[in-house]
């Protein structure tokens, strides 16, 4: 059996552990790596180490650091009554603000995990605070985000039309984009449908969140708004004691933000205030002005920028900020760095080029393409969709030549394939959803989105295969 058919059967057996036994798929994703790159491919510590993700380990520590402070002292329950004002009070509004908003950021030129590390945890605080599904609002962050993502001036465009002038392959810039936000677009309605969007429409305007009794459940999939079972706020029924008893169980518990209870122990909308701004939750919203002007304008790195804002909070407000550090995703931290390591491994011991050339050799060129937009999204979902673009693309040169298939068709396919995938928890974009999620059952909803993953991954490919490559066009 050769080494690279041997790395591949061993991730299986990690999934199939940490499925069936709860175990952190991180954990078990390191003893792996530390085995198969001992063992079969002959890496020393340095090699094992060389796909440690350095980088997506600050952003996902940074980020969610500097959001727990926010969630602290109340700033996020002011940005998201700011919201509501916003949008008039049409809660079923929101995702696709926050779609349009992460879009906006990658088209101009924002990496799209650094848009998904500003918009996210407001958009899933959001969704916390109004029992909106967690898998929905992360979708459309991510969706919009990869919508955007390949417009002529946008980081992934310039780089994929680069490869493509470079391959001497025919190319179109504004085909490569379009395409990509229709594809995003489309996923994102389907995903507003089946995930509660049509439910939220139904609840009209609201100026306040929805009491419990007034929540209901979304379909198959979502988590629910069940404070038992995911953590996700709800407002209790129970009688109310002591003065400033809140009407909502918040993520802060600050009752003064949310109103108190009437004598019956229901809640009424007239009960909701406002927050207030004051200096303290000034000082998060100044940060993450500072966190968007750094990583767009003086192209600064998200996390260093996050931890650094977040440290600075601490130091100045430290009784707001003495819980953040314990709020922090260390679980999601744990399982990500571990899967990412081990499939640095498999790109060290040459795995992935093993697949992708064995698919280019295929005789035939439909199914070589078809077979290559599935390699792009499986791989995309633990590891870099640019870097794996940059890999499939010259692969597909060969038969491209052959002028039996569209190169622009071509290239468009495998560009949605290797991005829209972003939203599996294993790849940067969806990690940031998982981790920036507040109040909710990480291991629930980490499952949540592993199946939706799994559903993009096996559906996409071969829509797009359908849609742009087998018409030929280009």
């Amino acid at each position: 059996m050769s080494p690279e058919l041997i790395s591949i059967l061993v991730l299986a057996v990690v999934f199939v552990i940490a499925t069936t036994r709860s175990v952190n798929m991180g954990a078990l994703a390191f003893a792996a790596a530390f085995a198969v790159g001992e063992l079969v491919a002959d890496l020393d510590a340095d090699g094992i180490f060389a796909g440690f993700p350095g980088d997506l380990f600050v952003v996902l520590v940074g980020v969610t650091y500097l959001f727990a402070i926010a969630r602290a002292n109340g700033t996020t329950d002011w940005l998201v009554h700011a919201s509501i004002r916003l949008v008039r009070g049409r809660v079923a509004l929101i995702p696709w603000v926050m779609f349009f908003l992460t879009g906006t950021l990658t088209a101009i030129g924002a990496v799209s995990p650094a848009a998904v590390a500003i918009v996210a945890p407001i958009a899933l605080s959001f969704a916390a605070r109004y029992g909106i599904s967690p898998l929905l609002m992360g979708a459309m962050v991510v969706h919009g985000a990869q919508g955007g993502g390949f417009s002529p001036i946008s980081i992934y465009g310039t780089i994929v039309n680069g490869i493509v002038e470079r391959e001497k392959l025919p190319g179109s810039e504004i085909t490569l984009f379009l395409t990509s936000l229709a594809a995003n677009l489309l996923i994102a309605g389907v995903v507003f449908v089946l995930f509660g969007g049509l439910k939220l429409w139904a609840r009209g305007a609201s100026a306040h969140p929805p009491t419990a009794e007034q929540r209901t459940p979304p379909p198959v999939g979502a988590t629910t708004a069940s404070p038992e079972r995911d953590g996700t706020e709800a407002t209790t029924t129970g009688p109310a004691t002591g003065s400033g008893a809140t009407a909502t169980a918040t993520a802060t518990g600050r009752g003064s933000d949310t109103g108190t209870r009437t004598g019956t122990g229901t809640s009424t909308s007239t009960d909701v205030e406002t927050p207030r701004l004051t200096p303290a939750r000034i000082a998060p919203l100044a940060a993450l002005l500072a966190l968007v002007v750094a990583v767009l304008v003086l192209d600064l790195d998200a996390g260093l920028t996050a931890i650094t804002l977040a440290a600075t909070l601490s130091a100045v407000w430290p009784d707001d900020s003495r819980k953040a550090v314990n709020q922090i995703a260390w679980s999601t931290v744990l399982l990500i760095c571990g899967v990412l390591t081990y499939v640095g491994v498999l790109d060290e011991m040459g795995t992935i080029t093993w697949a992708g050339e064995g698919v280019s050799g295929i005789g035939v060129p439909l199914l070589a393409a078809v077979l290559l937009c599935y390699i792009g999204a499986v791989v995309s979902a633990f590891a870099s969709s640019v870097g794996i673009m940059g890999a499939l693309i010259p692969l597909a040169v060969p038969f491209l030549a052959q002028g039996e298939i569209g190169a622009v068709g071509m290239v468009a396919a495998l560009a949605i394939s290797a991005t829209v995938v972003d939203v599996s928890p294993f790849s940067t974009n969806g990690a940031l959803v998982l981790a920036a999620a507040p109040d909710v059952d990480r291991e629930r909803f980490f499952r949540q989105l592993m199946i939706y993953g799994a559903i993009v991954v096996a559906v996409v490919p071969t829509v797009v295969w359908l849609v742009l490559v087998v018409p030929g066009f280009g």
